[in-house]
């Protein structure tokens, strides 16, 4: 046969279309084993021909696609059953021939048994759970597939889980990636010594299959691939041809799985070149392999690759025809190449951007190697598959074939070179695609595991030039982007930026290639390599250069922006992951002093680039107005690398600085970034919209800011020491535009600013300043501290939870940084500086979540004002912080007022950056100073408190940091003077703040208050418009010392400016544009200008002084403290100067001064001496007056309002204290329903709408507010304490067999089987599950009010989280919820005072008069407004509930239902009640329930619609209680009719609720005590049968005996003896007993049964009858509950009620039966109550036995109890599979009421349009679900029509939940939450406690 076989497949005839011969087919395992033997020879020859012909004919790659191209099946397959049979046929041949003919699981299973493989490698694709362990990982990408991690140990460890965002590979077994010490049990290092050498035939047929089958594979993708015609691939065709390649891929990847034997081999296939050459070269005379060749050449082509031939070298590996060629040519070599290749590109974009911008010429640089972007050559299938793999954009299945092969070795590192080679052609597609985004997933998921690997990483970059690549790469991918950039010198600008508005960086498509940079320069080895290559860096300050200035903003000066673009997040993201990540990573690895040559190498071409930069935008000195850019990546490379360099590297700073003329242009930009910040909060950007606010937000927000504030601060840092301080100082003034602010004279011109932001842009150009001087994060502070300072700041400005603080710390970005969140130090100085307040619980039902909050002495000593305006995001923060500044030091009682923000001391300054302090020291920020002080003393306009403090702050800082000695007399200023010599003498701050000023030259417009003055002769005159100041002689200079000349901030600058230029370079001269000062000047429509001359006569210290008097309030305030106590001298640190206002800090401010210099402390003395002259009041113009008084008035008016408001919050808060307080029944105070004093005639409503008080009438009736809600927590009651645990494993389950609900259906059931249907239904209650429950909030208001209230609601159109039409409202008074409106009763309290009067008539009288008010029919009253009411809230009750908890007759719309249902209603609130006081009555007094309760209400509404139903005479169990009936046997003849009920099978409360309800309202007392002394002997016969059952058959003989004994005793009624053994001879007669047996054994109790324990189990019986009477009679007559012991609850309930007589002896031990009132004789009403039991048992022993045994003692309901640990539910139900259909759900839910596992929002599991949590929560909850939300730990709330999000109760170590899992840390239970859940769910509560709600349209 085997022979045969081969003959027919053997000959090298090309296949035939037709399928193999029959017979072939039938025995593919016996021609397998044949070929196996005939290969297995040492001459194996012919076998091999025969085996590749077979192949030939079973894999003719033509059949399946050419079948799916021209639909032709029949035609292709030669009716071989469509191409998908054929393929069957074709795998199936390939699984018998690589078994051999033996069976292939077999062979699966030897393979597998030869896995030496020691690495995990489970390939995982997006959304899958895994886990990250930073203690074990050593690449930060490191992740574990939960097996692995479980089986490992991780205790202790910061680890967490997460959600896998592109896929990813377990890394366990791989030392590369993670430490052994973490591997799990499984990887443990195998020593590949025990695993035996794999049998050379055992895979011999498979490396004989493979290739042909890959081949095969390779064929069927180039077949499929149809270049597409308008460059978009259309992915139909391309997911076509994929679905038909599923089998074969998942083939392949099935083979992976086999272990490393079936991996080396499919390496060995994968990589051989040989094999590859011979099958695919498309020679020899196949037709077939030629066309795919062709195919495969012209998808190269078409990819804008070209294929070199063999002749040329190839590219990549020797780089002769790489990189050195191309550089020599320079631009010209690569223009060709580039010219004509780029043409597809940049047709596509434009296509698809019609921005309109202008698209720039492409950059044809020399950098781009050709050999790197446009040649591939495929030498083996590994190559040519990832090659189609990225033509059809990354198939899942390819990328996890693909993937999954990686633990083998060799085939790893062939792979990463492969997808090296391919990189370019990677970005191409991937610009071209039209799902980047999945793309990009799928891109990462692969190099990830690659390059995440340093060994690797480092061999690649060393064979393939990885680095040349991905940097060529990046840039040729931003060229296709760029644009013209409009910053500085729009016409004549060379430079150009990425456009943000481009889908590339819209979209982040550039993501896949930047963080595989990111992943490779972690790795120092290749970080090194980087840093060492010139070329590389250049190319790479050039990819930076595109980002440099991108996203210009212009300032809209006219009208508001019609369009706000959204472009700044495309570019910020740019910033940050393109150019800064990368830097940081760079950074890392220049942190010791051998590495200075690499920051040395960077600063070199960053500087170049900058210079070209400002060559390029043609910058010269002054920025272009009205522009700003944020982005200015290259001056923050250099700031960055100078920081690390002085830091770490110990270089000399100014060995790396350039010359002065290049620092001053390098501060320009950021200091215009500064100012726009500034322009930006004083809404002078307000035109350009609401996104200028967002890019200034995002510029200092905790992601960005150590990557683009700090480096630019730091950067100015850096020039302002190396500057001129003049320079720097009037420069800053200059761009923030406030230059004319700062004149001596009252009014001014200020030409380039409004004058209402004058003031904020002041504030802004001193907060500057002060952040400029006081920062230290990059000038001499240590990592540690700079995280304290960070942790400090954040925590002033708020208390923050552990992860937000983690968020908000800025962490150094590059994750091998040394601060990780985590990290030692993170929690050490966390621990340091805040207190943990646990997470607080208030009734509310807010939570809150566990916080950290500052610690006393943090605030005392380490709060710093400067570090908080530099962190906050809205400006709101920094209030914020002084705010709870002020509380803590009221609180700790530092300070009592408003204090100033403290001045703190700052870390010591690096020596490098001494030069920084000049700057406090140069005599142009002291005239500025000296000027805002004397203009803040005569209160001139814009100037402000904040203004003040920081002037102030400015002194002190110059204070402390003085120079040492201070030369009184400083020598002469040489060189040209200046005009602000005329100022101060000197530049020593301590020495120029004694210097008196006598009178300053000013300009003024003509009409100021100034210019009426003569001016003194002795002044000289010097004015503003002569820039260079006039040379006047020395002498005169001397005389007139105490004259100050008019000061230009600006003409000094250009000065500077101009000196620097021209000495370093005199060809300079040429460079400098003259510059006209029209730009400051005045335009001519203003008033003129002129000068005039103010006496001044002050100093800065006189200034202080006089301040101190102003602020204080009190002349002569000041007195030097030390003439008091000269001790202030020699301790300098006083504690009380530390915190406090203005006027403490001009106190210490003072005494720095005076510590300094001896002259200081004299001039003090003086000046304090001089006894000053009241500060002249200014003189007010009447229009100055005018708008004074208008200023004041405002200030009072909004004075008004904040106490008006306050008190008005004040009040509402202790209203919502009091109302809305649900929970805590002590600060409570009662609503008074109906319960006012005996002498008032009717009960007072208050109507909460129309105001007005009254009773409530049949007309204009009053009305409860309430909330009606279906319940079934009664139903959830079980019978066992332990509360059931939610399932965590397939074993446990739960049944709700046992609940209380459940019970009781079963019990109506079985009644209903045997008796008449309209008597069952009188012999029970239902509602436990569905009942309807009341409750009110306790206000009233008229019904008619209430009416027009809900049409205003109606015709409301904003969106409430309530739905009008269903009646739903909130009180218009407290708010809360509610949806209907309970009429009340309009009645006297007298009446019912007189009704409440004891009567000395005898039981059998009430009895009579009972039976008699129940038998008059009730007429329902006239057509009354109060019946109408009645009617529809009757109405609104019903359907409250659904109707399956209505209906339980047998006939449907029986008025039985109606009946049943009504008392029913009752029976629910009063035990609802009951389990709202905790299940008994010890507690007694009303509580919190009990004083809202509207049952009273509630009954008058039933009572009126019950007695509308009478019970026929005949029926009313009432005779059966009452009286004896004569005829006992005449019941038994009516046989074919069914019984009624037996009267001991009716349930005892549910008659009382009857009686009662049949009565006519109001009822009497006594008739009340009547009805429950009657039913109590019902009840306590009802105990005695079920006690008689219970026991066995020798204990009922000898009770028997033993009562009859007693029976003739006087009060044999009264004892439980005689009556027990009654009812026992009683029953003996019928075959209650007789039933002994099996079921029997069940019900019997094994206890011995003593008096003591019969006692108890009576009580215990009758108990929940006494508290539901006992709380009807409180609701009905007010008597208040008497609290008591649980022992004693049973006798005091009694007496309570009425039951026990008054002369009861209290001496004996107490005995329930007496009690007992029997109306009849007790025997024989007995013995008539037995019959009927008897006659029923005759025929069902079995159920009446049942039916006798009541479970009465239903213990509280709860929720399930849940796990400890939250990882336990996770890993059971997040792949749990839903059980209707099957499918493991995308939001899995689990109820906590019940366990039920449950699909949210799934829309498999919807039923008639609801899905399945709304659904359960109807059938559960009767419409209130309560679901936890597996994978978000959250736990979500269904109440009818609306949810909401209720919070989670698993918190994490900090307190804090995890929404959504996003951070992964382990949870806890937080036990306090749970039962504040348990709480709302037992008392209704959640739609008053939780605010959000929104309608879930029954889609979750």
């Amino acid at each position: 046969m085997a022979a045969a076989a081969a003959a027919a497949v053997g000959g090298p005839q090309p296949p035939q279309p037709e399928l193999p011969a029959p017979g072939l087919a039938l025995d593919k395992a016996a021609t397998a084993a044949h070929l196996k033997a005939a290969l297995s020879r040492p001459d194996n020859r012919a076998g091999a021909e025969e085996l590749q012909a077979l192949l030939e004919r079973v894999l003719s790659a033509e059949r399946p696609l050419a079948a799916a191209a021209d639909g032709e099946e029949a035609a292709a397959a030669g009716g071989g059953g469509g191409p998908g049979a054929a393929e069957e046929e074709a795998l199936e041949w390939c699984k018998c021939l690589l078994a051999g003919g033996g069976g292939y699981d077999e062979f699966c299973a030897a393979v597998r048994a030869y896995d030496p493989a020691a690495l995990c490698g489970l390939v995982w694709t997006a959304n899958f759970v895994a886990y990250r362990c930073r203690t074990c990982g050593i690449s930060p990408c490191m992740s574990l597939c939960a097996e692995c991690f479980h089986q490992g140990d991780h205790t202790g460890h910061d680890f967490n889980m997460f959600r896998s965002q592109a896929g990813g590979a377990c890394d366990c077994g791989d030392s590369n990636v993670m430490r052994e010490s973490g591997f799990c049990k499984r990887h443990q290092i195998k020593s590949s010594s025990n695993i035996p050498c794999v049998p050379k035939d055992l895979l011999m047929m498979s490396e004989f299959v493979l290739p042909r089958f890959i081949f095969c594979l390779i064929q069927y993708l180039r077949e499929g691939y149809n270049e597409p015609a308008a460059d978009v691939p259309s992915e139909k065709d391309l997911n076509k041809v994929l679905q038909l390649l599923e089998p074969q891929i998942s083939f392949l990847e099935d083979l992976t799985k086999m272990g490393g034997a079936m991996r080396s081999v499919l390496t060995q296939v994968l990589t051989n070149q040989q094999n590859y050459k011979d099958l695919t070269s498309g020679l020899g005379e196949n037709a077939c392999a030629k066309k795919s060749h062709e195919k495969y050449l012209i998808a190269l082509k078409s990819s804008g690759l070209t294929y070199p031939e063999d002749k040329l070298v190839y590219g990549l590996q020797e780089p002769s025809a790489g990189t050195s060629t191309l550089a020599v040519q320079g631009f010209a070599g690569a223009t060709g190449t580039l010219g004509q290749l780029d043409s597809s590109d940049e047709e596509d974009q434009d296509g698809s951007q019609g921005l309109g911008k202008r698209k720039r010429v492409k950059l044809s640089s020399s950098t781009k190697d050709q050999s790197i972007m446009d040649v591939l050559k495929h030498k083996s299938f590994l190559e040519e598959l990832l090659f189609w793999t990225i033509k059809y954009e990354f198939p899942q299945k390819m990328v996890t074939f693909l993937l999954n092969m990686l633990p083998d070795q060799e085939y790893k590192v062939a792979f990463t070179k492969t997808f090296v080679q391919h990189y370019a052609f990677i970005m191409k597609t991937l610009k071209k695609s039209h799902e980047s985004d999945t793309m990009s997933n799928r891109i990462v998921h692969i190099s990830v595991q690659l390059f995440s690997n340093e060994e690797l990483a480092r061999q690649v970059t060393e064979e393939c030039q990885l680095l040349d690549i991905m940097v060529t790469v990046l840039l040729y991918m931003m060229e296709s982007c760029l644009i013209k950039s409009e910053l500085q010198d729009e016409e004549n600008s060379l430079h150009v930026v990425v456009n943000c508005g481009e889908a590339l960086l819209k979209n982040n498509t550039y993501w896949p290639l930047v963080s595989d940079f990111i992943n490779i320069l972690s790795h120092q080895s290749v970080a090194k390599r980087f840093l060492e290559d010139h070329g590389l860096l250049v190319t790479w300050m050039n990819f930076v250069s595109f980002f440099q200035g991108m996203n210009l903003n212009k300032r809209e000066l006219n009208e508001h922006v019609e369009f706000e673009s959204q472009t700044y997040y495309a570019a910020f993201a740019a910033e940050l992951e393109a150019c800064a990540q990368p830097m940081w990573g760079l950074l890392s690895h220049c942190k010791v002093r051998e590495t200075q040559e690499y920051t040395r190498n960077v600063v070199r071409y960053c500087l170049e680039a900058l210079q070209d930069w400002f060559d390029a935008i043609n910058f010269v000195d002054e920025p272009a107005p009205n522009q700003v850019t944020f982005h200015l990546p290259l001056h923050r490379y250099y700031a960055m690398f100078l920081s690390k360099a002085v830091k770490c590297q110990e270089l000399d700073l100014d060995s790396v600085l350039p010359d002065q003329e290049m620092l001053m242009k390098l501060m320009i930009h950021p200091l215009q970034i500064q100012a726009s910040l500034a322009e930006i909060h004083s809404n002078m950007w307000v035109r350009n919209g609401l996104q200028i606010k967002g890019q200034a937000m995002t510029y200092v927000q905790s992601h960005f800011c150590n990557s683009m504030i700090d480096p630019d601060i730091y950067l100015l840092q850096v020039c302002a020491s190396r500057l001129d301080p003049d320079y720097f100082i009037s420069s800053v003034f200059e761009r923030f535009k406030v230059v004319d602010l700062l004149t001596m004279a009252s009014q001014h011109q200020n030409t380039v600013l409004d004058a209402e932001h004058e003031r904020s842009m002041l504030e802004g150009a001193l907060t500057f300043l002060v952040i400029l001087l006081s920062l230290r994060l990059h000038l001499g502070m240590s990592d540690d501290e700079i995280l304290r300072a960070e942790m400090v700041a954040q925590l002033c400005m708020n208390d923050r939870t552990h992860s937000s603080l983690l968020d908000l710390i800025p962490e150094n970005p590059n994750p091998k940084s040394g601060i990780i969140p985590g990290s030692y130090s993170f929690e050490s100085v966390l621990s340091a500086v805040a207190d943990f307040k646990a997470p607080v619980f208030e009734p509310g039902g807010s939570m809150q979540q566990g916080m950290y909050t500052p610690k006393a002495e943090v605030w005392d000593q380490e709060f710093d004002p400067v570090m908080v305006i530099l962190r906050t995001v809205y400006r709101r923060d920094v209030q914020s912080a002084m705010d709870r500044y002020t509380a803590f030091l009221k609180q700790s009682g530092k300070f009592p007022g408003n204090p100033w923000p403290p001045y703190k001391k700052r870390t010591p300054l690096h020596p490098s950056y001494k030069g920084l302090m000049r700057l406090l020291h140069c005599k142009t920020l002291h005239i500025v100073l000296f000027t805002l002080l004397y203009k803040i003393l005569m209160d001139h306009q814009n100037l402000s408190e904040h203004v003040l403090c920081m002037v102030l702050y400015l002194i002190e800082l110059g204070l402390e940091n003085s120079a040492e000695e201070e030369s009184d007399e400083e020598a002469s200023v040489c060189g040209p003077e200046r005009c602000h010599d005329s100022w101060f003498p000197g530049s020593n701050l301590v020495s120029n703040m004694r210097h008196f000023i006598n009178y300053v030259r000013v300009r003024v417009p003509e009409t100021a208050p100034e210019v009426k003055r003569d001016s003194p002769a002795s002044t000289s005159s010097d004015s503003l418009s002569s820039l260079h100041s006039s040379r006047r002689p020395k002498v005169l200079q001397r005389e007139n010392s105490g004259t100050a000349q008019v000061f230009s901030l600006v003409a000094e600058r250009r000065k500077k400016f101009q000196e620097i230029i021209n000495r370093s370079s005199s060809e300079a001269n040429q460079v400098v544009r003259p510059k006209t000062s029209n730009k400051w000047s005045a335009p001519g429509s203003a008033p003129q200008l002129t000068t005039a001359i103010l006496e001044i006569k002050e100093s800065i210290l006189s200034l202080l002084i006089k301040l101190h008097h102003k602020l204080s309030g009190k002349q002569n305030s000041y007195y030097p403290p030390w003439l008091d106590d000269i001790e202030v001298l020699i301790q300098p640190e006083i504690p009380k100067y530390n915190h406090g206002d203005g006027i403490t800090a001009v106190e210490r401010i003072l005494l720095k001064a005076a510590l300094q210099s001896r002259m200081n402390k004299r001039i003090i003395e003086e000046i304090c001496r001089k006894v000053t002259p009241p500060v002249p009041p200014k003189k007010i113009t009447a229009a100055e007056k005018k708008t004074l008084d208008k200023e004041e008035r405002r200030q009072k008016a909004r004075e008004r309002q904040q106490k008006l408001l306050a008190e008005f919050a004040s009040r509402q808060k202790s209203f919502m204290e009091t109302a809305m307080d649900v929970d805590s029944p002590e600060n409570d105070i009662p609503m008074e329903i109906a319960t006012a004093e005996p002498q008032v005639s009717e009960a007072v409503y208050d109507c909460v709408i129309c105001g007005q008080s009254g009773p409530s009438s049949e007309d204009r009736p009053t009305g409860l507010v309430v909330l009606l809600q279906a319940s079934s927590v009664l139903g959830q009651c079980r019978d066992n304490i332990e509360p059931k645990k939610l399932p965590i494993t397939e074993e446990e389950q739960i049944y709700p067999w046992d609940t209380c609900a459940a019970v009781h259906d079963v019990r109506l059931s079985l009644l209903q089987r045997y008796f008449k249907d309209s008597s069952c239904l009188l012999a029970v209650s239902i509602g436990w599950e569905g009942g309807v429950y009341v409750q009110t909030c306790g206000h009233t208001l008229h019904i008619d009010c209430h009416k027009s209230y809900m049409e205003s609601l109606r015709n409301d159109q904003v969106l409430q989280g309530f739905s009008v039409d269903k009646g739903e409202f909130t009180c218009p008074l407290c708010r809360q919820f509610a949806n209907s409106v309970l009429p009340c009763y309009p009645g006297s309290n007298v009446e019912s005072n007189l009704w409440q009067r004891a009567s000395n008539k005898s039981i059998q009288d009430l009895i009579k008069e009972v039976e008699e008010l129940q038998g008059r029919p009730g007429a329902f009253p006239s057509e009354t407004n109060l019946s109408k009411e009645m009617e529809s809230v009757m109405k609104d009750i019903k359907n409250t509930t659904q109707k399956k908890y209505r209906d339980y007759s047998k006939t449907p719309g029986s008025p039985d239902n109606d009946f049943l249902f009504m008392y029913s209603v009752a029976r629910t609130n009063l035990e609802l009640e009951l389990i709202h006081r905790g299940g008994n009555l010890c507690s007694g007094g009303a509580s919190t329930a009990g004083k809202r309760s509207c049952l009273n209400q509630l009954f008058h509404v039933l009572a009126l619609h019950m007695r509308l139903y009478s019970i026929d005479s005949e029926y009313n169990p009432w005779r059966k209680l009452t009286q004896l009936v004569e005829e006992m046997n005449s019941q038994q003849g009516n046989e074919e009719q069914q019984p009624e009920v037996p009267i001991l099978y009716h349930d005892v409360t549910s008659l009382l609720l009857i009686q009662i309800l049949m009565m006519p309202q109001p009822l009497r007392k006594d008739h009340f005590t009547c009805i429950v002394k009657v039913l109590f002997t019902l009840l306590y016969t009802q105990a005695l049968v079920a006690l008689s059952v219970k026991c066995n058959e020798e204990d009922r003989l000898a009770w028997k005996h033993m009562g009859a004994l007693k029976k003739n005793a006087c009060d044999a009624e009264k004892s439980y003896e005689v009556l027990l053994s009654f009812v026992i001879s009683e029953l003996s007669k019928g075959k209650l007993y007789h039933e002994e047996g099996t079921q029997e054994c069940a019900m019997v109790s094994p206890i011995a049964w003593s008096p003591e324990s019969m006692e108890k189990y009576l009580q215990d019986f009758c108990l929940p009858f006494l508290r539901i009477t006992s709380l009807l009679q409180h609701h009905l007559f007010g008597e208040d509950l008497p609290s008591c012991q649980e022992e004693e609850e049973f006798s005091v309930l009694s007496s309570c009620l009425g039951l026990l007589p008054t002369f009861y002896q209290t001496e004996h031990p107490f005995i329930s039966a007496s009690c007992l009132d029997w109306p009849v004789p007790a025997f024989d009403i007995i013995s008539q109550w037995c019959f009927e039991i008897n006659s029923f048992t005759e025929r069902h022993a079995e159920q009446g036995k049942a039916l006798l045994i009541q479970e009465s003692r239903w213990k509280l309901p709860h929720l399930l109890q849940l796990p400890e640990n939250y990882n336990t539910i996770f890993q059971y139900y997040h792949r749990k599979t839903c059980s209707v259909c099957t499918k493991v759900p995308k939001d899995p839910a689990v109820c906590l009421v019940c366990g039920t596992f449950v699909c949210l929002k799934g829309l498999c599991c919807k039923q008639q349009s609801y899905c399945e949590c709304v659904l359960h929560s109807q059938n559960c909850g009767a419409g209130t679900g309560i679901f936890l939300l597996i994978n978000a730990s959250v736990i979500i709330i269904i109440r009818g029509h609306r949810f909401c999000l209720w919070g989670s109760v698993y918190l994490d170590a900090h307190g804090e939940e995890d929404r959504d899992l996003r951070r992964g840390k382990p949870l806890y239970i937080c036990k306090e939450r749970y039962k504040v859940l348990e709480q709302q769910w037992i008392s209704h509560t959640f739609d008053h406690i939780n605010k959000r709600w929104g309608p879930h349209y029954n889609g979750l």
